[in-house]
């Protein structure tokens, strides 16, 4: 019989030199004084900060709620929807509500290890979002009709909803906003990051979007905090909505929340690579051209073609 020649196992020397120097870098990377105190600050709480995984499946529960039938189950049918969607919010709410608190608890300034006042606003903002779910769920379905419509190539509104990456986002974007209205820090901004990694479409949850919103295509579309947008409102990919300058205080920063980004009226189409900045309105009915540069407000019904753009924008 044939033996084999066993292998030596090899086992690493660490010096007590190399070990204090291992003790040192761990000690340095964590402590606060690298710039990132703000993120230490739950260390008092000791409450984790919410779970990226998690809310990404609770996104995905509620795409399967707002589109029964469509997401989720394969095989459901319509007799069982009502029993799909109740388990489905069941399963959901307290995930919900103890991400939402996770961000409450991140942001609150109270020294205690756990603040009841968190507690109460999770449950009552995880309510009231729930009930919300029926409003959008309308909402999006005119999202639906508007990228069936607007659109030759698409065959029916079953491929708007199983297919079209606008639909990922405009759907990530209406849940995260719900949640931003009710003060919940951190989760709209994680939602809608999901959906721009997944498509490429950057809407951030401040915005606020009318009914019949359409992308086509949509990659590097971006659509800034404070932007208003109409109803039946028509972007291509490439379109910027972003601002142009901010305004800073008295230390040199960066003055928040104040309105920045474009209005965009009702019944306007933004076509590929046009990019908007500033407090500026688009009219209602106009039609942007591609790769404009604008910096002007424009009048309702107007016609910009790159023809008509002075050099430095409009």
């Amino acid at each position: 019989m044939k033996t084999t020649k066993r292998q030596k196992t090899i086992v690493p020397v660490v010096t007590k030199k190399e070990d204090a120097g291992l003790n040192r870098l761990v000690t340095e990377l964590s402590t606060v004084r690298n710039g990132f105190s703000p993120a230490m600050r739950r260390a008092h709480h000791e409450q984790p900060l919410p779970s990226r995984d998690v809310v990404v499946e609770i996104v995905e529960a509620l795409r399967s709620v707002l589109f029964p039938g469509y997401f989720g189950y394969p095989d459901l049918k319509v007799h069982s929807v009502l029993y799909h969607v109740g388990a489905t919010l069941d399963r959901i709410q307290h995930p919900l509500q103890e991400q939402v608190r996770r961000g409450l608890c991140f942001t609150c300034m109270e020294e205690t290890p756990c603040c009841p006042v968190c507690d109460d606003r999770a449950q009552v903002i995880t309510r009231t979002f729930l009930e919300r779910l029926p409003c959008l769920q309308k909402i999006l379905a005119t999202d639906v009709r508007a990228a069936f419509e607007g659109d030759p190539a698409a065959s029916s509104p079953d491929e708007v909803i199983f297919c079209y990456p606008a639909l990922v986002a405009i759907t990530n974007f209406r849940l995260a906003h719900e949640l931003h209205v009710l003060g919940v820090p951190l989760i709209p901004r994680m939602i809608t990051e999901h959906a721009h990694s997944l498509t490429g479409i950057d809407i951030h949850p401040g915005a606020t979007i009318g009914e019949y919103f359409f992308i086509d295509h949509g990659t590097g579309v971006v659509i800034g905090e404070t932007c208003e947008i109409g109803r039946n409102v028509r972007l291509y990919q490439g379109v910027t909505l972003g601002a142009k300058s901010f305004k800073l205080d008295e230390t040199g920063k960066p003055i928040k929340g104040i309105p920045r980004h474009p209005i965009v009226e009702d019944d306007v189409t933004i076509y590929s690579g046009a990019t908007i900045l500033g407090r500026v309105t688009i009219g209602r009915g106009s039609v942007i051209g591609g790769n404009v540069w604008l910096v002007d407000s424009v009048p309702p019904d107007s016609r910009i073609t790159q023809a008509q753009v002075p050099p430095g924008g409009l």
